[in-house]
């Protein structure tokens, strides 16, 4: 089976055609980060309006780079949430329109719990029952992971996400946007020990998190430092600090509840080294392995959306949301 998927939740437009047999063939990624960049952060009307401008364009050259034709394809699989409304819309709308052309099925794909099966394309050992601990600009959770469809929320963010909470801080010391690649860089030349900040709701007994009184820490220092480079690398290497002893001091919590031996960790800012590093620590210390997507697939991609179509498609879990898409989509509530 060819399966088409179709990913612009956001500002990444993606598509790839993932085969049930062979695995992926091809797979085509625009990122939107020139678009947004002087605003410090996603404009939705223009993410909306560069998605409807490349989507047929790199439908194109991946059909092209499959050496596949449009008749080809045996399911269209695309984003319907949670996301940008208008972003979703404009994915959803193409998703369908190329269904009705070629006469195939569709299928809604839960943009989070594509996150979370994308590593199963690459670990032959990788099984469920799994940790999810989902890390973006968008998301911050973690996630128990029963079986394909069979989601518990174990705990989230209150208030900012991880990546948001790296942006953000980025943005208050004049860097640029995107933030995180930009703080991780910066780290790798701080000096441990300079600062110490809060690790925030650590101690509660659950496993949610609260990243916006970091970022509020964070520009009180960096409004009484000096502002010196050295200052932003070493504030960017005790933000790193403290993220990861956030994520590990709650990755333990659900440990103690659940005891998988597996953890999947996704989304963008899995593809951060120094925390990659820290949690295979962390995993090693409870005799658990983590498991990542390559890094170009661990932000928004088109690979992802194709693969879980196919996974939800040959489980029966076929989601026609006929048209309609869901901007705020529970993990827990697909069906």
């Amino acid at each position: 089976m060819l399966v088409l998927g179709i990913e612009t939740s956001c500002d990444e437009t993606g598509l790839a055609i993932y085969d049930s047999e062979n695995g992926l063939l091809a797979d085509e990624l625009h990122s939107q980060i020139a678009v947004h960049q002087d605003y410090g952060g996603v404009v939705p009307e223009l993410a909306s309006r560069d998605h409807a401008d490349r989507l047929l364009p790199l439908l194109k050259k991946l059909l092209e780079s499959a050496n596949k034709k449009l008749d080809d394809i045996d399911l269209v699989a695309y984003t319907a949430g949670p996301g940008l409304k208008g972003c979703l819309l404009v994915g959803s709308t193409f998703a369908r329109s190329l269904a009705y052309v070629i006469d195939k099925p569709i299928i809604s794909v839960n943009h989070v719990e594509a996150h979370l099966l994308a590593p199963f394309m690459e670990y032959e050992d990788l099984s469920f029952p799994f940790f999810g601990l989902l890390i973006s600009g968008g998301h911050t959770m973690i996630i128990d992971a029963k079986s394909i469809g069979d989601y518990e929320i174990m705990g989230e963010t209150l208030d900012d996400a991880v990546g948001e909470a790296f942006d953000k801080s980025a943005k208050l010391m004049g860097l640029d946007y995107p933030g995180g690649p930009l703080i991780e860089k910066l780290a790798k030349e701080g000096k441990h020990g300079r600062y110490k900040f809060p690790r925030p709701i650590l101690n509660k007994p659950n496993c949610d998190f609260s990243f916006s009184g970091l970022k509020t820490h964070i520009m009180l220092t960096w409004k009484d430092s000096d502002k010196t480079e050295q200052v932003k690398k070493d504030i960017s290497l005790e933000l790193q600090n403290s993220v990861t002893d956030c994520l590990t001091g709650k990755l333990k919590r659900a440990h103690e509840i659940k005891g998988y031996p597996r953890i999947i960790i996704s989304g963008g800012v899995s593809a951060n080294q120094f925390i990659r590093e820290k949690l295979n620590s962390f995993a090693s210390s409870i005799n658990a392995k983590a498991y990542y997507p390559t890094k170009k697939y661990c932000t928004d991609n088109g690979a992802m959306i194709a693969y879980a179509g196919y996974k939800k498609f040959e489980a029966g879990q076929i989601y026609d949301l006929d048209g309609e898409v869901k901007p705020r989509w529970p993990l827990d509530q697909l069906a």
